[in-house]
């Protein structure tokens, strides 16, 4: 199971987005081991502009699998806020939820955002 964050859904879902995390994507999806979170969805929705972006994410929200952003989730967020912030790496909330929901649920994650390399060397000292 691969929690894919926004950053590599844009690419993938783009005209002319990158072919090779659109082909990273594309597999995941065959696998059925893509999946999403609330946080990735509502960022996504923020950059449906047009009627045919919102079709396809509605048409993607309805067939792939969202992980649930439960007590320990958050929990695991506001532990990852502290050990990012004690390391001298402090990062956008939004990621923190998104890795939390990856480690929790014991998902990988596939980014193209630099900030998930960092996060996931603190994978073992949140869980």
């Amino acid at each position: 199971m691969t929690l894919v964050d926004t950053s590599s859904w844009i690419p993938c879902l783009r005209r002319d987005g990158e072919p090779e995390m659109k082909e990273k994507v594309r597999a995941l999806l065959l696998d059925g081991a893509a999946v999403l979170c609330p946080v990735v969805l509502a960022e996504l929705w923020m950059g449906a502009g047009s009627k045919k972006d919102q079709v396809d994410l509605t048409d993607l929200s309805a067939v792939l699998r969202c992980l649930p952003m439960t007590d320990e989730v958050w929990e695991c967020s506001f532990c990852l806020a502290r050990v990012c912030r004690a390391n001298g790496t402090p990062l956008p909330s939004s990621d923190l939820m998104i890795a939390s929901c990856a480690f929790i649920h014991g998902a990988k994650t596939l980014a193209k955002d630099t900030h998930f390399e960092t996060l996931e060397r603190y994978r073992d000292l949140v869980k």
